[in-house]
């Protein structure tokens, strides 16, 4: 379970690909701090989610568990601000995974086309596999995904054998509350809360682990712990090499010049030799493929579940002859192309405006679902007594939503700084969330459901064990 959660959180995308966004943007020096805090939210958030996923068994979607304590409305309002996330974290994909392949296809073929061309490119490719039910092997996930993180762990393991670099390991501008607080620390979080996105696909596996009431637990915990103290690490021994009082000014002259990868590319090629520079540059670019690759079907799947719970047109719930769902596949890619098509029209610089407006919405419709789905579990249990333990019901839910609306209120405080944009740009984007969630709460109400996927009055009929699993 917790190797199936680390090959979909795709680490180099996470450190070459955002990781000088906090650091130019955000604390600079402070960055790797941030990694800890979040890991240590979202394990007291996955306290209350794992005690509820025994009771909605395989519901694996926020909305289900939001539907099962808050009601039907609210839980269809979650599914859209879900929609929402995955989307606009697609799209952000798409936006840097344009520029690394337009940069490799200057570099070794000599061709100079924008980045949008191969992003629109590969979002055609992606439809047909999509529509095909074609996704990338398992196995050549697994060693693409080992490479990377070996690169990555061998240059921090050597950095910090060597003892760092001007100003050694300074262990205090990297992890002390004066770093964490310097700059902007809302940008920060943003993408670290991005960067553990996916560890709730444990619950996932419940029918196939031989004890789920212990594997799911440890394998969730586990990952969020592998997770953070990885990224964590890494970054503090980026922020190392540097040197913690330097390493934001170089971050931020990369991100002007449209070469944030290099910031992350540099040092790793100093340590390891240029060879490692073409290895990451390819790594990079399978790396973002397969994220998009895999936020393609599963919003497919996310289209194709609402629609058999009515909340959507059932239109979107047909397959074609291979069993995919074609039609929501259509929908989704329509949704890219909207979500795309925009910023190329403008010339926008797809780091400084799709990766890190996307990334930003994403993160801020992420929170809300974290949110709603804390508050969902106190509701639950308060109401059925399933679970009458406080630290797993009530304490650590209560915790968990503290944190996360402190984290919140940093994010929207330095939302202008995140996306290098006017306050009233912000604002829309802020808002786009509220409206989508609003949205959502009166399409719950206006399209009742036909199946039993949710219970009306957000407790499952029955027992624990009779709880309907979602598609």
């Amino acid at each position: 379970m917790v190797f199936f959660v680390l090959s979909a959180q795709a680490p180099l995308t996470g450190v070459a690909g955002t990781l000088p966004i906090p650091l130019g943007l955000g604390n600079g020096g402070g960055a790797p701090g941030v990694y800890l805090v979040v890991g240590v939210m979202i394990t007291l958030f996955s306290v209350g989610f794992i005690a509820m996923s025994r009771h909605v068994t395989d519901a694996g979607a926020f909305y289900a568990y939001v539907s099962r304590g808050l009601g039907r409305p609210l839980g269809v309002g979650a599914s859209q601000v879900a929609v929402l996330c995955y989307s606009a974290t697609q799209a952000a994909l798409y936006g840097l995974y344009g520029v690394v392949v337009q940069g490799l296809v200057q570099r070794y073929a000599s061709i100079d086309l924008p980045w949008w061309f191969w992003t629109l490119a590969t979002i055609v490719v992606v439809q047909i596999l999509g529509s095909l039910d074609i996704e990338f092997g398992a196995k050549l996930l697994g060693v693409l995904v080992v490479a990377e993180t070996s690169l990555l762990l061998i240059f921090a393991c050597w950095e910090l054998v060597s003892g760092g670099g001007p100003r050694g390991l300074d262990i205090v501008d990297s992890f002390g509350p004066s770093a964490f607080l310097d700059g902007a620390p809302g940008v920060a979080l943003t993408f670290a809360i991005g960067c553990i996105l996916g560890f709730e696909s444990t619950a996932l596996y419940a029918k196939e682990a031989r004890d789920p009431a212990r594997t799911v637990p440890r394998a969730t915990y586990l990952a969020v712990a592998l997770i953070s103290v990885f990224f964590a690490f890494v970054s503090w021994m980026i922020v190392s090499y540097y040197g913690s009082d330097k390493v934001q000014g170089v971050a931020l002259e990369a991100l002007q010049r449209g070469d944030a990868a290099s910031v992350v590319f540099a040092p790793i090629t100093d340590t390891l030799g240029a060879w490692a520079a073409d290895a990451l540059q390819v790594l990079l670019a399978t790396s973002l493929l397969a994220g998009v690759l895999a936020f393609h079907n599963g919003i497919n799947r996310y289209f194709h579940s609402l629609s058999g719970a009515g909340v959507l047109p059932r239109r979107l719930s047909r397959t074609n002859r291979r069993g995919a769902p074609y039609a929501a596949s259509l929908l989704q890619t329509a949704v890219a192309l909207a979500l795309i098509v925009p910023f190329a029209l403008a010339g926008a610089d797809p780091v400084l405006t799709l990766l890190t407006w996307g990334g930003g919405v994403s993160v801020l419709a992420l929170m809300l679902l974290y949110v709603l789905t804390s508050v969902a579990v106190i509701v639950f249990f308060r109401r059925t007594r399933l679970d009458t333990r406080p630290w797993n019901t009530l304490i650590a839910p209560l915790a968990a939503i503290a944190l996360l609306l402190g984290a919140t209120v940093l994010a929207l405080n330095n939302f202008t700084t995140l996306i290098s944009a006017s306050g009233t740009t912000a604002l829309v984007l802020e808002l786009a969330v509220i409206v989508v969630f609003a949205g959502g709460v009166l399409l719950g109400r206006l399209r009742p459901g036909q199946d039993n996927l949710f219970a009306t009055d957000g407790v499952p009929a029955g027992s624990a064990e009779e709880v309907p699993a979602s598609t």
